[in-house]
C-alpha cells in the first residue's frame, strides 16, 4: 500500500468522527456557543489556580474596582468577585449535569415502559407526567425547601421533578413511532423479550435526539439554580453561586455595580452558550429541523 494510499484512508476513517465538530464550526453561531460553552466548562475546572480563596474576607478591600489584583472587583465583605464567579460555574455545571443525567436517565425508562407497554401502564404514567408538569417551579421549589430546607439536594429534586416528565412524554412518543417498524416487529416475531428490544433496539435510536434535547435544556437548569439561590431557596452562603453573587450585588448596587455585574454576566454567557450551541447540533442532527443550504 502506498504512502498516498494510508493518507486517504487514515483521512476518511477521521471525517466521521470529527465531521460533527467540523459543521459546529462552519456556523457562526455554533462556533460562538461552543466558545462560550467551553469558557464556562474551563472556569469550573481551573477554579483552584486562583490565588484567592473564594469565602476569604478582606474588609479593607470591599467594592473595590476591577484591577490586575481583582479582575472583577470585590463585593462587599472584600471577596474577590472573579474567583467566586470561577466557584459558582463548578455549582452550575454540578447541577446542570446531575439533575439532567437524572432526569435523563429517568425520563428514557418511564418513557419506553408507557411508549411498548400495556394501555393501562401508558394512562397511568400520563398521568403521573401530567400531575407533575402541573406543579409551576416556584412553588414547587418553595414546598420542597420548607420541607427539607434550602440546600443543593433541594435544587437537584426541583429541576429534576421539573424536567423529568418532558423528557419522558418525548420518549413516550418516539417509542411508539418505533415499536410498530419493521425491524421491531422482526425482532419480536425471533422472540426476543421486551426488555431487551428496549434496550438493543429501541434505546438507540433515541439518545441522539434525547442528548440534543437535553443540550437545549441546560441553560434553563443553570437559570433555575440561579434563581432560587437569588432568592434565598437554593444554596447557602458563603458557597459562591451566580445566584446569591447576583442577589449580593443587587443589595448593594448603589454602592457598586460589579457585583451585579459580576453574577449576571456569567448567567449569560452560559446560557447563550448552551443555547447556540444546542440549536446548532438540533439543525445539524435533526432531519426535519436541518437548515437548508
Amino acid at each position: 500500500m502506498s504512502a498516498q494510499t494510508f493518507d486517504d484512508s487514515a483521512a476518511a476513517a477521521r471525517a466521521p468522527r470529527f465531521g460533527w465538530l467540523r459543521g459546529i464550526l462552519s456556523d457562526p453561531m455554533g462556533a460562538l456557543g461552543l466558545v462560550m460553552v467551553l469558557l464556562v466548562v474551563a472556569a469550573a475546572l481551573f477554579a483552584d489556580l486562583s490565588p484567592y480563596s473564594p469565602s476569604g474576607m478582606s474588609p479593607r478591600e470591599r467594592f473595590a474596582e476591577p484591577s490586575l489584583l481583582h479582575w472583577l472587583g470585590t463585593d462587599h465583605l472584600g471577596r474577590d468577585l472573579f474567583t467566586r464567579v470561577l466557584y459558582g460555574a463548578r455549582i452550575a455545571l454540578t447541577v446542570a449535569l446531575v439533575s439532567t443525567g437524572i432526569s435523563l436517565v429517568g425520563g428514557l425508562m418511564l418513557g419506553m415502559a408507557a411508549g411498548y407497554g400495556p394501555r393501562w401502564l401508558d394512562s397511568a404514567l400520563l398521568l403521573l407526567f401530567d400531575a407533575l408538569r402541573s406543579f409551576p417551579t416556584v412553588m414547587l421549589a418553595l414546598a420542597l425547601v420548607t420541607l427539607t430546607g434550602p440546600s443543593l439536594y433541594a435544587v437537584v429534586a426541583v429541576v429534576v421533578i421539573a424536567t423529568l416528565p418532558g423528557y419522558a412524554r418525548v420518549i413516550r412518543a418516539q417509542t411508539m413511532a418505533l415499536k410498530n417498524t419493521e425491524f421491531i416487529l422482526a425482532a419480536r416475531a425471533l422472540g426476543s423479550p421486551a426488555p431487551r428490544i428496549l434496550l438493543v433496539d429501541v434505546m438507540p435510536n433515541l439518545i441522539g435526539p434525547l442528548l440534543i434535547l437535553v443540550s437545549m435544556d441546560i441553560p434553563v437548569v443553570i437559570t433555575i439554580e440561579a434563581g432560587m439561590s437569588f432568592l434565598g431557596l437554593g444554596v447557602r452562603p458563603p458557597t459562591p453561586s451566580w445566584g446569591t453573587i447576583l442577589n449580593d450585588g443587587y443589595s448593594f448596587i448603589r454602592e457598586s455595580p460589579w457585583p451585579a455585574i459580576a453574577g449576571g454576566l456569567p448567567i449569560v454567557i452560559a446560557t447563550l452558550g448552551f443555547t447556540f450551541l444546542g440549536e446548532t447540533l438540533r439543525d445539524r442532527f435533526d432531519p426535519r429541523l436541518r437548515k437548508e443550504g
